[in-house]
């Protein structure tokens, strides 16, 4: 997958401090795999693509992972 055919600017997506904004599911993915290695407690940017990617049906959530 190629960032650049996301519509959205890639520098958006590479700061974990800042929150890129609304997302499509497809933009959702491409972040959650650049910040692979990231926890939602600390990445403002998977946080945001993993809850695009729950509101989408994309993804369930563990029990264990909703508060």
């Amino acid at each position: 997958m190629q960032l650049t055919n996301l519509n959205m600017p890639v520098a958006g997506l590479l700061q974990c401090g800042s929150d890129p904004g609304i997302m499509t599911a497809e933009q959702a993915h491409a972040a959650m795999q650049l910040h692979l290695d990231c926890t939602v407690d600390t990445c403002l940017v998977r946080r945001r693509a993993r809850a695009v990617l729950v509101e989408e049906g994309r993804c369930v959530l563990d029990d264990r992972a909703i508060p």
